[in-house]
């Protein structure tokens, strides 16, 4: 059950970050940032302002995906008129998660925060012998249900096929007549909103540091590689294998095997399969 909760986890964050890379093809490193700032914001709205679990929820995501759009707005747009390569897009998404980590903190302290309003004692439930609370149900339920939508509304909307066009070849999306760069600006405010809502949850589950978004943003880029950069499947896929792997790890040998058995994964597909399972 382990796997399943860390592969949801992963999946909320490498189905974002993929769809990102689909179309712009660099990797946004402020990704990360957003993770966490989707978790803070519902503490400020929620256990600060006292707005409802779930006009808090729903506001943060919103608020998170708003985020995301601004920085392609203010920043990467900007850049993709001047055909900026991608390491200085990478760069620039790395200065953003700086500039807005060091922000977070700033006003939210450094220390440990944790989301609370799930109930002081949480709710548990039996899934195949596993005890699971609540908060891990519905981190299950959403990494299985926001890939069903992404996946949907990619394969049966005219959005979808702007996407995919984008995605194939920009330059010759924008001759035949689509909006490019509003179809990307649409495209970072789902992605940023999706890794939104994976910080939301992880806040409820676990709490929220800050400083965290990096090391969550390498186990989606880690998922990313290893089911396919740029494939939404592919991320769903290593998503879960990824968090098979850590838990076999953490089971044969320790806790801190965990993190050893993710990046020894990541170096062996680096060096047998660069383009994944499903292929980038």
């Amino acid at each position: 059950m382990d796997t399943i909760i860390a592969g949801a986890i992963y999946t909320l964050i490498a189905l974002g970050f993929n769809l990102i890379y689909w179309v712009t093809k660099f990797f946004n490193i402020a990704h990360g940032v957003f993770i966490v700032l989707g978790g803070y914001t519902v503490f400020l709205l929620h256990n600060t302002l006292g707005l409802g679990l779930l006009p808090g929820v729903a506001a943060g995501v919103l608020l998170v995906g708003v985020a995301g759009m601004l920085a392609d707005r203010a920043v990467f747009s900007i850049l993709r008129r001047k055909r900026a390569s991608s390491v200085i897009m990478l760069v620039a998404s790395l200065g953003i998660l700086w500039a807005l980590q060091a922000l977070i903190a700033l006003v939210f302290g450094t220390g440990f925060q944790r989301l609370s309003g799930m109930g002081e004692i949480p709710e548990t439930y039996e899934i195949f012998g596993a005890v699971v609370t609540e908060i891990q149900v519905a981190i299950m339920a959403a990494g299985i249900s926001v890939t069903a939508l992404l996946a949907l509304v990619i394969n049966k909307t005219r959005f979808g096929r702007a996407v995919k066009a984008i995605g194939d070849d920009e330059e010759v999306a924008r001759i035949i007549g689509i909006d490019t760069d509003r179809i990307i600006g649409y495209v970072f405010f789902i992605g940023s909103a999706i890794a939104g809502l994976g910080g939301i949850l992880i806040g409820f589950d676990v709490g929220l540091l800050p400083a965290m978004g990096m090391m969550l943003l390498l186990k989606g880029i880690t998922a990313s590689i290893i089911g396919g950069a740029g494939n939404i499947y592919g991320g769903a896929l290593g998503a879960y294998l990824l968090g098979l792997v850590e838990n076999i790890g953490v089971v044969a040998f320790s806790g801190g095997w965990r993190d050893a058995s993710a990046f020894g994964l990541l170096i062996i597909f680096l060096l047998f399969r660069p383009r994944g399972i499903l292929g980038t």
